[in-house]
């Protein structure tokens, strides 16, 4: 007879009992699920990908409404359980109905840590959570400040997921070193020192004291050394705490969690609990890889199988901004302990081993994180490492003579060593898949779960994949455009190209698209490929493009708008400040900021006003900035030979001329330049997409910079003689980078694909660098100069005021 379970939360960890139970007797229970956030399960690992805008929500969803439908899964999302009545076997839903059962799971999870200072209850405060969280923090970009409390891995992949869209950040850590928990001082400062090149300030050994509002809204922190930090959100990343409450109100027995056996048994026999919530042995837990063994035994316990949770010695492999990290055992100073340490300053690398009595008790890495499996696995071991003392911090491929491959350290690990931290999967398991039939990564994923949560261990996978399959094995294909296609980018826009598909519904043909009329994913990125190849033939689709696209200006948190108008170069006149400061008069702009880009812009515009302001600055002689468009930003300069005793060439003229030119260029990714008038590099020339340092005998062009989540100093290009040859080259690598580029991929990230080899003999060759030019200036040629005085005309209906487009203005 089908047995009644209920399941309270629907996280990972309860999320992976369903998944055991479904797998194995997909008819032993009917299960009702509730969870008090109004969605299912989801990767909350990868919140932080969606915060820094790498991954979108859907793509991150664990089991989607299909999945439980398909599961007869009776899910009540949105709904949290009001009591739970054990001798009764029923749990009280909202609204007074009483659901009854033979068997209850309780996922409850964790709540976060909030500090009660004084104003901690402001509106402004949050924790980093759950996808709400994430989704205040998104509406945090340029102009805004942000404080983050917490110098843990949440709170730093919080403040670089909002430093990557620019929003000024600080980070408050009361201890000494960032990460103190899993890293040593040393490594602990080379992640300070990467956080500070991305433009986040970091303030370890600071005490926060009272959180200042204005109007019931947090304003600033004050710390006990008087420092006052304005902030228009705080972001308290201080830890978790166990939810007990539902467990301790139905009588459970409960500590910091609640008590289970190894069988994931509560003190009441018919209620078992996984995940964040439980309390094993005195221990609590946070890392994905014990839930899932704890998921995998609560499911066997339900079937009445034997089975038992034992804790286990665990590593931590963690990526925090683009920074490799491992730690692993007692790194600990002690009596009797010695330290090996290996530093590359130059690559950021940092190694450091503690030895006892020979056996290596502890690991920190920083940088270089290939060989952690191997050295987790001595540690485990405790094995003699004295016969390869001399050699063991160089890893595995250095030991007894063996030469260095990149697939030897993989293939010298034991098979009990482990891979897939989250899910507990060694490389042995890996094997016996692979041998079993799964020849891919895809099908590694399906049949063992690795590297199907944080993604961490992918290319570790892919490497012991490499070594037992040998040349069998083939590198797995790049990712697909979206849901819809199996093709990816680049399948499609050769499609595009080959094909001369001039239209969406062409493409949809042509390609077999899965889904009629395309989905969010591909159809801005179709809508560029065929504005970019065809802008003659296709017509912009405006309802293909971000909301901040279609409004012509950039969407705030509270749903008002930034409007930044264009300033040629960086250079104004006082007409052209009379008439923004007049609009921001008229119209009550709250916020008037000099940017980055050397322009100045208006915050808090209403849409209803935009029509209205867009006209006023129009009329001022002034055009839109872009600063929301896939397309170029700004062009920064120097004062140049006009005023600067250094300038070689007249640097902001050639900087106005290439805005000119450049304004209006749609391509795959922002678009930013700089022109610096000598190599003092006052206009930060080689941090931007594409810089020009001027130099005594010309222009020196190079391109592939970064300053945001990467920090990448620019590739000379080429250097030419004149102002128009370096005009015409600019021009020429725009159009090269918009007929190859992936959407969304900014320069350096293209130039990583096709490398500077190939791009350089583009440039070179004078007729192709002229065919470029061609194409260029006739996809220019169709461009709307004026967006904001016709569109606002055309359509001022759409300009009211708008709600709930956070989600979709995170581009």
């Amino acid at each position: 007879m089908t047995q009644k379970l209920i399941v309270i939360g629907a996280g990972m960890a309860s999320g992976r009992v369903l998944e055991h139970l479904v797998e194995q007797a997909p008819d032993a229970y009917d299960i009702t699920l509730f969870n008090s956030e109004p969605r299912g399960n989801y990767n909350r690992i990868m919140l932080s990908p969606v915060l820094a805008g790498d991954k979108t929500y859907e793509e991150i969803v664990t089991h989607d409404d299909a999945w439980y439908a398909e599961h007869g899964v009776d899910c009540r999302f949105g709904q949290r359980v009001e009591g739970i009545d054990t001798a009764a076997k029923t749990v009280t839903a909202p609204g007074g109905e009483v659901l009854s059962y033979d068997k209850l799971v309780l996922g409850t999870g964790s709540n976060p840590f909030m500090i009660p200072l004084p104003g901690h209850d402001l509106e402004g405060v949050i924790a980093y959570r759950d996808l709400e969280d994430t989704e205040k923090m998104m509406e945090m970009g340029a102009g805004h400040k942000v404080v983050v409390i917490g110098g843990g891995l949440l709170g730093l992949e919080a403040a670089a997921g909002m430093a990557a869209r620019g929003v000024d950040v600080t980070v408050i850590h009361i201890m000494g070193h960032l990460m103190e928990r899993q890293l040593d001082e040393s490594a602990g400062f080379l992640l300070r020192r990467a956080l500070e090149d991305k433009g986040i300030t970091v303030k370890c050994q600071a005490n926060s004291k009272e959180i200042l509002g204005e109007n019931g809204k947090v304003r600033a922190l004050l710390l006990d050394d008087g420092t006052e930090l304005p902030c228009d959100l705080l972001v308290m990343a201080v830890g978790i705490r166990p939810n007990v409450a539902l467990g301790k109100e139905a009588g459970l027995a409960v500590g910091r969690g609640i008590h289970v056996d190894d069988q994931m048994v509560t003190s009441d026999p018919d209620v078992l609990a996984v995940g964040e919530c439980v309390e094993h042995n005195g221990a609590v837990f946070g890392l994905v890889a014990p839930l899932y063994d704890q998921a995998k035994v609560a499911a066997q316990t339900l079937l009445g199988e034997d089975a038992a949770f034992v804790q286990k010695e665990l590593s931590t492999k963690l990526k925090v901004t683009g920074c490799d990290l491992f730690s692993a055992g007692d790194f600990a100073e002690g009596e009797g302990r010695e330290d090996i340490v290996f530093r590359d300053p130059a690559r950021g690398v940092y190694r450091r081993l503690v030895i006892e009595s020979d056996v290596i008790v502890g690991a920190v890495m920083y940088g270089d994180t290939a060989d952690s499996n191997w050295f987790f696995g001595l540690i485990k071991d405790k094995e003699n490492i004295a016969e390869m003392r001399d050699t063991v911090i160089f890893g595995p491929a250095y030991q007894g003579g063996a030469p260095l491959d990149p697939l030897a350290a993989v293939a010298a690990l034991p098979r009990d060593a482990e891979i897939c931290g989250c899910n507990g999967i060694c490389k042995g398991q890996i094997e016996d898949a692979i041998a079993a039939g799964a020849t891919d990564l895809g099908a590694i994923k399906a049949t063992t779960k690795a590297s199907a949560s944080c993604g961490t261990c992918t290319g570790l996978v892919e490497q012991v994949l490499a070594v037992t399959l040998g040349d069998d094995f083939v590198m797995p294909a790049a990712q697909t455009m979206c849901g819809c296609t199996d093709m990816t980018h680049e399948d499609v826009r050769r499609m595009i190209k080959s094909q001369k598909l001039t239209s969406m519904p062409a493409v949809w043909q042509a390609c077999d698209w899965k889904t009629p009329d395309g989905c969010h994913v591909c159809r801005p990125a179709l809508n560029y490929y065929l504005l970019a190849d065809w802008p003659l033939e296709y017509a912009d689709d405006p309802q293909s493009r971000f909301i901040n696209e279609r409004k012509h200006a950039n969407i705030q948190k509270d749903g008002t708008f930034s409007v930044v108008p264009r300033m040629w170069g960086g250079v104004t006149t006082p007409s052209e400040l009379r008439a923004i400061a007049d609009a921001a008069e008229k119209y009550d702009v709250p916020t008037v900021k000099v940017t980055g880009g050397q322009r100045i812009d208006l915050l808090g515009v209403k849409g209803e006003d935009l029509p209205a302001i867009w006209k006023d600055l129009n009329d001022a002689g002034m055009v839109s900035g872009y600063a929301y468009s896939k397309g170029l930003r700004t062009v920064k300069t120097c004062v140049g030979t006009d005023h600067c005793r250094f300038g070689t060439q007249d640097s902001t003229g050639l900087g106005i001329k290439l805005e000119k030119i450049l304004h209006g260029a749609w391509t795959p990714h922002k678009l930013k330049l700089a022109v610096s008038g000598c190599p003092r590099n006052c206009a930060e020339a080689t941090c931007k997409d594409i810089g020009i340092i001027c130099v005594d005998s010309g222009y020196q062009v190079s391109i592939g910079g970064a300053a945001g989540m990467d920090v990448k100093e620019t590739e000379l290009l080429i250097q030419v003689p004149t102002e128009d040859e370096a005009i015409a080259v600019v021009c020429a690598v725009t159009q090269l980078y918009r007929e190859n580029g992936k959407y969304l991929d900014r320069i350096y990230k293209w130039l990583a694909k096709v490398g500077m080899d190939w791009v350089k003999e583009q440039i070179e060759d004078e007729a192709t660098r002229a065919a470029l030019v061609d194409r260029f200036e006739i996809s220019q040629s169709v461009y709307r100069h004026d967006p904001w005085a016709q569109h606002a005309a055309e359509k001022p209906q759409s300009y009211q005021p708008l709600a709930n487009l956070s989600l979709e203005a995170a581009e």
